[in-house]
């Protein structure tokens, strides 16, 4: 599938915003890239590292600049806003997050209306929910990074449990991204069979409170690693770059990210994230995963938990 002057904004240049740059690079997805900051010498700068390593990656040009680059953008990523620190959870970043948001779309809006707006900055699930509000944008094209990092967290802790690919593991974890997030291992699968066949038929079985193990080692991955480095950025990178890859390519790839639910879902009131199919329009359909009832109610629950902070911010 080529590319044809395909052009990505990222909105912020922090840790998170530089690791989507460079992976969107690696994977050749886009013929422009524009870093906007309103640090406008830490855009320049990354953009510049950037650069040194256009001889190494298929085409595509560069640059730094303000609102105005917009115009004309396919995909407008948003991670700016202030970081989670050790031991704060992301709903704990909303009041703070919330105005920078606000400040961003309004930005957006005084040039370009048809871009699908990849909203990465925590807390994620809120403030999706608030920028479909604000936004004229289809809400179909305001899309949340989601449970795509818890996901793939999810999937790489069974390949080590299983000693099988995570690759070849279909898991999917829906809900909140962050503390109330619902691993399902109901419907989780390798190789066309369920994850309980394979744990039965094991020599070396898990102990009885297994799955509960790997729902708080996925839950408390972002805590671990910002106690230990500070922040968390390669793997949003890599996760954002994917969803970019499906959008730009039209690839219909199947990603568990946040938008705000009207449909079989129902209307919780909020973004959350369930499997969504992306492709060149955004959101072309939601799927509908299979829950046994404690992960149902375990998704309600994380449901509602968003919707109280929105509500508290409305």
């Amino acid at each position: 599938m080529s590319i044809h002057d395909n052009k990505v904004v990222i909105i912020g240049s922090g840790f998170v915003g530089a690791s989507i740059a460079y992976a969107t690079l690696i994977r050749g997805l886009c013929t422009e890239l524009v870093m906007v900051d309103t640090n406008r010498e830490k855009a320049v700068g990354e953009v510049m590292d950037l650069s040194h390593g256009l001889p190494f990656v298929p085409p595509v040009e560069i640059r730094t600049g303000g609102y105005e680059e917009c115009a004309g953008a396919e995909v407008i990523v948003i991670t700016a806003g202030a970081n989670q620190e050790p031991a704060q959870s992301r709903l704990d970043l909303v009041q703070k997050n919330s105005k920078i948001l606000h400040s961003i779309l309004e930005g957006i809006e005084q040039y370009e209306k048809d871009a699908i707006l990849l909203i990465v900055t925590n807390p994620v699930d809120v403030l999706t929910t608030l920028a479909s509000q604000h936004s004229e944008l289809r809400p179909e094209r305001v899309i949340g990074s989601g449970t795509i990092l818890d996901t793939a967290r999810f999937r790489y802790i069974l390949s080590q449990r299983c000693g099988i690919s995570a690759n070849s593991i279909h898991a999917y974890v829906i809900g909140e991204h962050g503390d109330s997030g619902v691993p399902i291992f109901s419907s989780a699968s390798i190789a066309g069979s369920p994850l309980s066949l394979l744990c039965a038929n094991s020599t070396s079985p898990c102990n009885q409170n297994w799955q509960e193990e790997v729902t708080a080692q996925v839950r408390r991955a972002a805590y671990e690693i910002i106690n230990r480095k500070g922040a968390t950025y390669y793997g949003i990178g890599l996760s954002c770059a994917y969803i970019i890859q499906s959008i730009l390519r039209d690839e219909h790839k199947v990603l568990t990210v946040s938008s705000y639910l009207n449909d079989q879902y129902g209307s919780l009131g909020t973004a959350i994230s369930v499997p969504c199919v992306l492709g060149k329009g955004g959101i072309n359909r939601r799927l509908q995963v299979s829950m046994n009832p404690i992960e149902k109610e375990m998704f309600i629950q994380s449901a509602e938990k968003l919707k109280e902070a929105v509500n508290i911010l409305n």
